[in-house]
């Protein structure tokens, strides 16, 4: 095994009872779960019903600081001024796309950028979430990597994107799935993924529905083995995107760590709650993966595993030695699939004409600045 591997295979479990996070003097509370708080609290000799107060002003009125939390009192605000801070980030700018869909860049604390970009549905929202600064992988149809691989984010970090977008949004709109489809590779960042997904899908906390949101990987089997054992009940999506391995090395170099026989089979050995399927995202690229043979082959390398294909025509770039496949031919790699009983469903891209598209984000963005 190689370095690079053995650092990916390093696996720890968080626990719920670890201690929250303290930084540079103070202790940073997004991304801390009740029971986190809860001790804390009750270490600095404060009532217990003060954790319960503060979870509330946190997660489910986004409070973006101490003094928007009214019925605290006056000593407890104070201890929290000197000794915590909340972690938010702050949106430096948004861009509305024509089909109504909006991209936010997020200024990180240390002043590093991030984008994420929020989709409009009919009746709801999704959320699509960044969990590290820039990106590792280097899938070379993806424009994230351009920049390299910066730093990963912290879990306050990763939850203040969703509260500052759910705040944004008011009580009339609906913020109801998050894919955390943004830039970076979630299952190279559990650390911090992790705990915030526990706050995110907390009914007491900020209340979104596990099965509502998704953790996309472009195939890190330890941390798909290490998501399924933390048991949050959080959907699956696995970039795969080749049906050869040779093809796969080129376009995913990830692969060549982790071969497409050994992630299928660790995806069949992923833990799904009842009904609940896998997602497998292609990425059509012409010439390349497009054929009808590759359906074909993706039907079978796919047999026996509960699951769904998104078929994504590639959003052309001219920095990108790729081509977008014609209509005709990614109907074609669809009817294969829905032939052999597949669900299999196109999705055309939002966001393009500001860079939100699958694959685009933080083009424009380099080290703190436009």
């Amino acid at each position: 095994m190689t370095e690079h591997s053995s650092k990916m295979e390093r696996t720890r479990i968080i626990a719920d009872d670890e201690p929250i996070p303290h930084v540079e003097g103070r202790y940073v509370l997004l991304g801390a779960t009740f029971r986190q708080l809860q001790e804390l609290i009750k270490a600095q000799g404060f009532p217990a019903f003060r954790a319960r107060q503060l979870y509330h002003w946190m997660y489910h009125r986004c409070a973006r600081d101490f003094s928007e939390m009214h019925n605290i009192s006056k000593e407890f605000r104070r201890w929290l001024e000197e000794n915590a801070t909340l972690g938010h980030i702050a949106i430096l700018d948004e861009r509305l796309s024509k089909d109504g869909s909006r991209k936010f860049v997020f200024q990180l604390y240390d002043g590093r950028l991030v984008e994420s970009v929020l989709i409009k549905e009919e009746g709801w929202n999704t959320l699509c979430v960044s969990s590290q600064v820039g990106c590792a992988v280097g899938c070379t149809f993806c424009l994230t990597g351009f920049g390299g691989y910066q730093r990963q984010m912290t879990r306050a970090e990763i939850v203040s994107q969703v509260l500052m977008v759910k705040r944004l949004l008011g009580e009339e709109e609906l913020l109801r799935n998050l894919v955390f489809m943004g830039m970076g590779e979630p299952l190279l960042n559990l650390d911090e993924v992790i705990p915030a997904l526990r706050v995110l899908t907390d009914p007491e906390g900020v209340a979104i529905a596990a099965r509502r949101v998704t953790v996309s990987t472009s195939g890190i089997i330890p941390g798909i083995r290490r998501l399924g054992e933390a048991d949050l009940g959080v959907s699956l999506a696995v970039s795969l995107n080749a049906t050869k391995n040779s093809v796969r090395d080129v376009i995913m170099p990830i692969n060549k760590v982790y071969p497409i026989e050994d992630l299928l089979e660790a995806c069949r050995q992923f833990p799904l709650r009842p009904r609940r399927r896998i997602t497998f995202e292609y990425v059509l690229l012409r010439d390349i993966n497009d054929s009808v043979e590759d359906a074909r082959q993706l039907a079978r390398l796919l047999k026996g595993i509960p699951c769904k294909v998104n078929l994504i025509p590639f959003n052309p770039d001219s920095r990108l030695p790729f081509d977008r496949p014609s209509p005709q031919r990614v109907e074609a790699f669809q009817q294969v699939l829905l032939d052999k009983h597949y669900t299999a469903s196109i999705r055309y891209s939002k966001g393009l004409d500001i860079g939100g598209a699958c694959g685009q984000l933080a083009a424009h963005w380099r080290d703190g600045r436009r």
